[in-house]
């Protein structure tokens, strides 16, 4: 596989399709407060994408450490809103597994990471600090939540003192660039008991423009003395993960839209720390039988119906990467009951990939992420 275009100084470790796992990364299996992981290759929260049904079939690619659900309304929460409560669902098999609230009021962050740990299931309690939209932040939270520290300390500290089970916190560099206040945030949370940051390397004001500040996040992992700092942004490769661990020193890497591209990014992360290579994603026949099992999963947890509509979002990318025609595209993301549904997949099953084939490697796909400034999202 060539290295991408993206890597303008290759080190060693990047150059020839050897990504090398940089053995300054090569710690012990790694350890979240109680929490003992798989891996260290963690799923990100990723609005309207990271349901129940899209973590089972990521776990069964195989190669993940740590799921985490979409972010939930700490105080719609509590109100026992249907909307909140199923983004929380979870089973047997889709462990570990960490629910993700945001709020900017401890007392109700509070209550909603005690609600959280008194349901099976839920092995961590992450606190939103890095969602940059204005329904979020101009509340209090998400990233807003990096213009106040010591409301923010005390929030996390009540947080972390109400539950027993491992608190993380997810953030950005900083509100701007004026404002990179992450290390110190990094610092201040690990002394109330904060077991692990994660830190995605862009500021609010940037939105996901620009290119992610690798540098911003050495920072934040030089800040603090024992707790793991994971790094995300821009992770849609081995070069980009290979880079990430490099440049950065973090101990773990969390991945968004490069899993919704490519499921089985977290299995070939996992090969290529143990063994230094890695297999291809999967082939058209693959992405078929993943895609039918991820809707089969969306129909046992609600009416076929209701399925289809909160599959329409994730099956678009899936079919996309699999190079099916827009027309074809269209009949499954319009399909109105599960007969329409599997019609439409027996037509592609039939006419294959327009590029490719379908049992080889198809061309990669990049899913985009919102564009413009942040107060149009």
């Amino acid at each position: 596989m060539p290295v991408s275009s993206q890597f303008e100084d290759k080190s060693p470790e990047l150059i020839e399709g050897k990504y090398h796992f940089p053995q300054s990364s090569a710690v012990a299996p790694l350890q979240i407060g109680s929490l003992h992981l798989p891996s260290r290759y963690f799923l990100s929260p990723l609005a309207k994408y990271t349901n129940l049904p899209f973590r089972r079939v990521v776990r069964e690619c195989g190669g993940l450490g740590l799921a985490t659900c979409d972010l939930v309304n700490a105080r719609a929460l509590l109100a026992g809103s249907r909307k909140s409560l199923a983004l929380v669902r979870t089973c047997e098999e889709d462990t570990p597994f960490a629910a993700q609230i945001f709020g900017g009021e401890p007392d109700y962050m509070r209550d909603a990471a005690q609600l959280l740990e008194s349901m099976q299931g839920i092995d961590a309690i992450d606190i939103n600090m890095g969602c940059p939209v204005d329904h979020v932040t101009n509340s209090g939270a998400g990233a807003k939540m990096m213009c106040s520290l010591e409301d923010t300390i005390k929030l996390v500290q009540t947080v972390v003192d109400a539950v027993s089970i491992p608190v993380t916190v997810k953030m950005r560099l900083g509100w701007d660039e004026a404002h990179l206040t992450a290390p110190k945030f990094a610092r201040e949370f690990e002394q109330v008991g904060i077991a692990a940051v994660a830190i995605h390397g862009r500021t609010r004001e940037q939105g996901f423009g620009g290119s992610v500040d690798l540098s911003g996040i050495r920072k934040v992992v030089e800040a603090v003395q024992s707790i793991p700092v994971i790094g995300n942004g821009d992770i849609r490769s081995i070069p980009d993960a290979a880079r990430m661990l490099e440049r950065t020193g973090c101990h773990g890497i969390s991945i968004g839209r490069g899993a919704l591209a490519n499921p089985w990014i977290f299995q070939q992360l996992s090969e290529w720390e143990q063994t230094g290579t890695f297999s291809p994603p999967g082939n058209f026949e693959q992405r078929l039988q993943l895609l039918v099992k991820q809707f089969q999963y969306h129909a046992e947890l609600d009416a076929p119906e209701s399925a289809l509509i909160s599959y329409r979002r994730t099956v678009h990318w899936y079919l996309k990467a699999m190079r099916v025609r827009p027309k074809l595209r269209n009949l499954v993301q319009h399909a109105k009951t599960k007969e329409e549904f599997y019609a439409a997949i027996e037509i592609i099953r039939d006419e294959g990939p327009l590029e490719g084939s379908r049992t080889g490697i198809l061309p990669e796909l990049q899913v985009p992420v919102p564009a413009g400034p942040v107060e149009r999202w």
